[in-house]
């Protein structure tokens, strides 16, 4: 009796990756050597490593941050390599969702919550005073705990309330990757486990693909898969 395997397609793709950062006479710092992953559809998958192993090079040249000195990158099937930089850009604010480890870098301290929740979907052409568009915000709001709270500003918000804000507006674009870069450092562990638990949320019921980069081993301990930077090297 013949056996059937399903392969679940990857969101994610690097094929021997490298990159290099010069140095003063002539000599290259590697961050990023050969490295090659598949991340499937619908994962978590925590990238952990001391300070300098590369992690950080490896979170912004798949996110299509930065280019790869050599190698490939592709989300959902689209090389980045073959992009130039307007279609780029174009990707990253359609199919991608970012959280990042900063506050200033994750919201706009002169919109409303409810109007950072919905920035990517107006930067993509949408009316911000629609009304469905500002519900489909309050809904995520809603979702992550900050339901009432759209009409207020960034600034009134603890930080570990700033990073939920930040997960809804990474999800509004329904993205095929979202990618979160030591989303939970800053937070006190109660904050931090409200935050892992948005991301394995989208995980579990939206069949949405995180990867996320952390140094610490318990948030990592929420990923499906863990891989492990060192040297510029997966291990």
């Amino acid at each position: 009796m013949e056996t059937t395997t399903t392969v679940r397609a990857a969101a994610l793709e690097l094929e021997a990756v490298s990159r290099h950062h010069g140095r003063r006479g002539g000599l290259e710092a590697v961050a990023l050597d050969a490295v090659s992953c598949a991340v499937p559809v619908g994962s978590f998958t925590a990238v952990v490593g001391p300070s300098g192993s590369g992690k950080s090079t490896f979170l912004q040249c798949a996110a299509g941050l930065d280019r790869p000195t050599s190698g490939t990158v592709r989300i959902a099937g689209t090389d980045l390599g073959r992009l130039s930089e307007a279609a780029l850009t174009r990707l990253r604010r359609d199919r991608i969702g970012f959280v990042f480890q900063s506050h200033a870098l994750n919201l706009v301290p002169s919109l409303s919550i409810v109007e950072n929740v919905v920035l990517p979907l107006v930067l993509a052409g949408a009316d911000p005073r629609d009304a469905r568009v500002l519900d489909q915000g309050r809904r995520l709001l809603d979702r992550v705990g900050l339901a009432g709270r759209g009409d207020d500003r960034p600034g009134t918000l603890s930080g570990g309330q700033q990073q939920r804000v930040a997960v809804a507006r990474a999800l509004v674009n329904r993205p095929d990757v979202l990618f979160a870069d030591e989303p939970t450092a800053s937070l006190d562990p109660e904050s931090a486990a409200l935050v892992l638990g948005l991301l394995r949320d989208a995980v579990r019921l939206d069949g949405r693909t995180v990867v996320m980069v952390t140094h610490d081993p318990a948030a990592a301990s929420w990923a499906d898969t863990v891989l492990t930077m060192d040297g510029g090297r997966l291990r």
